[in-house]
């Protein structure tokens, strides 16, 4: 069984910086694609950035040249460093992980969109203030 756990979350001033950190366990596919969504309060879930096999790792507009993912393939951990974070930033952030065997994921792709990734995990809240 798949399980996700996010943590590192908080609460920070305009400016700020936090790194999530997303501990996966039963899951083996060390190459495929692995991502941090977000949901702002009373929005939808939107993609941040996703991470895989020998792929450069992509983002959305909103988070680049502040965010950065990366992924320590040993020990199976995603991490999501936040610099020069935003009130827009406030959000749950979620660690989210493709099946390759899924029909349309196959091998992994490279993708923020929610409904290619097929684990997830509860979340972490991450507060940012003016």
């Amino acid at each position: 069984q798949v399980q996700l756990v996010e943590s590192g979350g908080g609460s920070v001033q305009t400016g700020g910086s936090l790194r999530l950190s997303c501990t996966a366990s039963g899951y083996t596919y060390k190459n495929t694609y692995m991502g941090w969504f977000r949901q702002p309060p009373g929005q939808g879930r939107e993609g941040v950035a996703a991470i895989g096999g020998t792929d450069a790792p992509v983002y959305d507009n909103s988070v680049k040249g502040r965010f950065t993912i990366s992924k320590d393939k040993a020990d199976n951990i995603l991490y999501l460093q936040m610099n020069d974070l935003k009130p827009d930033d406030t959000a749950v952030y979620f660690c989210a992980a493709q099946d390759p065997s899924t029909p349309g994921t196959v091998g992994g792709v490279r993708t923020l969109a929610t409904d290619a990734y097929s684990w997830w995990g509860q979340g972490t809240q991450v507060t940012v203030s003016s």
